[in-house]
């Protein structure tokens, strides 16, 4: 049997009504597996929660979830009309409140933090079933913590996942739906664990790789990928179609819509990603497979956040070794490098967490001068860019005249052309590039 696999974010459950709303974007015959994230805003409450535990500001801590649970009593009078339902609804809060509550009498580890960040899926996955059971719809609960695990170097164990996930399928050989949790997971001790940010996209082609879905639909509050960011330009539109190659490049690099993470899984089981939106199901939406788009440009993304870091050497940094040493000191420090640029006596490269940073500059000072600038964006051109074609490289360029460039990289993928600049000229890069590249004013 081959299942699909439905995703759906914090927005298309973040109210009663949204829940409601799922009913008619899953229920039909088709064989699938709904992955739901928490509802919009309680992950946010639930880390604020964590820090005032951490703080042991129990008082703080108590008031903040308490407000948290207000807002789900308000989503269960709204979401259930029979005594029996609001009845079971308020014992599913009290059972996951009394348990975020206990925490506020121990001491307070990353271990507990991470079992009250997962809170929030299983109380939306288990309302949108209750949801379901009040309506008479047939649906089984599957427990991702039975099935998603981490293995010893945080990646998924895969072997473990496709196992344990199709041990739980088949003690339901009659039932056709099944809900699960996005986000949340095991490691490889045992202990409940998370995908981090984003991770619901992760928890979909994860699954979907498993168990050989015919499709992973990742359900938004926008019509697919579009080729520009909407919320700093004026014109975009939707584009209906990408590689792998192209979407793996465009979510790295800032696309909001897609989690970086979410491209592999599905890429190595080749199974196609649908990008769709709650508000309009009738939308096209972006397909993401393994195809051969035209030639061209097809989006723009940003990425925030960037450090650039220039090593200088006049003697060492043509010396066989010495790029292998700095690389080794990022490495030391699991840091990952997104941009670089060589000359003869320097190495530009961007990095975009910095939370080594301090440790990375001392080692690297022990072997060359180090300049940093920070407050950088990366600006990523995508599509399909032959190298060996001309025009290009120059639209891009050409489009960015006017904005200084502190780095370019171009060449080392046929699908990506990218830059960075000062993240003050993010706006104005953009919108030249949408003029520049797609003739929108």
């Amino acid at each position: 049997m081959k299942y699909l696999i439905q995703k759906f974010g914090g927005t298309s459950v973040g109210t009663a009504q949204r829940i409601k709303d799922l009913v008619h974007l899953t229920v039909n015959r088709d064989p699938k597996i709904v992955v739901l994230s928490a509802m919009s805003g309680t992950t946010n409450a639930l880390v604020g929660i964590c820090e005032q535990l951490y703080k042991r500001d129990m008082a703080a801590a108590a008031t903040q979830i308490a407000a948290l649970r207000e807002g789900y009593d308000k989503v269960i009078s709204e979401l259930f009309t029979t005594p029996e339902f609001l009845t079971k609804g308020k014992q599913l809060l009290d059972n996951h409140f009394n348990h975020i509550q206990s925490f506020t009498l121990d001491m307070f580890t990353v271990n507990e933090e991470k079992a009250i960040l997962a809170q929030g899926e299983l109380l939306s996955t288990a309302l949108f079933h209750f949801y379901l059971e009040e309506c008479g719809i047939a649906s089984v609960l599957l427990p991702a913590l039975n099935f998603m695990r981490l293995d010893e170097r945080e990646e998924p164990d895969m072997n473990y996942i496709r196992k344990h996930l199709n041990k739980e399928l088949e003690l339901h050989t009659n039932s056709i739906f099944f809900i699960t949790q996005g986000y949340i997971c095991r490691n490889t001790y045992g202990e409940i664990d998370n995908l981090k940010r984003g991770g619901s996209d992760y928890t979909a082609s994860i699954l979907g790789a498993a168990i050989d879905a015919s499709e992973i639909q990742i359900w938004t509050d926008i019509d697919g990928m579009h080729n520009n960011d909407p919320r700093v330009v004026s014109k975009t539109h939707p584009i209906h179609e990408l590689s792998f190659d192209e979407a793996a490049e465009l979510a790295y690099f800032g696309a909001k819509i897609l989690h970086p993470t979410c491209i592999l899984p599905a890429k190595k089981a080749n199974i196609p990603v649908r990008l769709k939106n709650t508000m309009d199901p009738k939308a096209a939406g972006t397909l993401i497979a393994n195809i051969l788009t035209s030639e061209g440009v097809k989006a723009i993304a940003a990425k925030d956040g960037i450090t650039a870091i220039t090593v200088k050497s006049d003697r060492m940094l043509l010396a066989h070794g010495f790029l292998r040493a700095v690389f080794e000191i990022f490495e030391r420090h699991k840091t990952s490098i997104d941009m670089i640029t060589t000359s003869e006596v320097a190495v530009s490269l961007t990095i975009d967490n910095a939370q080594h940073l301090k440790h990375i500059l001392e080692e690297i000072n022990e072997i060359a001068h180090v300049e940093v600038d920070e407050n950088q964006t990366i600006i990523c051109v995508v599509g399909q860019l032959p190298k060996n074609k001309s025009g290009l490289g120059f639209k891009v360029l050409e489009a960015l005249k006017d904005i200084p460039l502190r780095m370019v990289s171009y060449g080392g993928s046929s699908n990506n052309i990218s830059v960075l600049v000062g993240s003050e000229y993010k706006t104005t890069a953009l919108k030249a590039l949408n003029r520049g590249l797609f003739n929108y004013n």
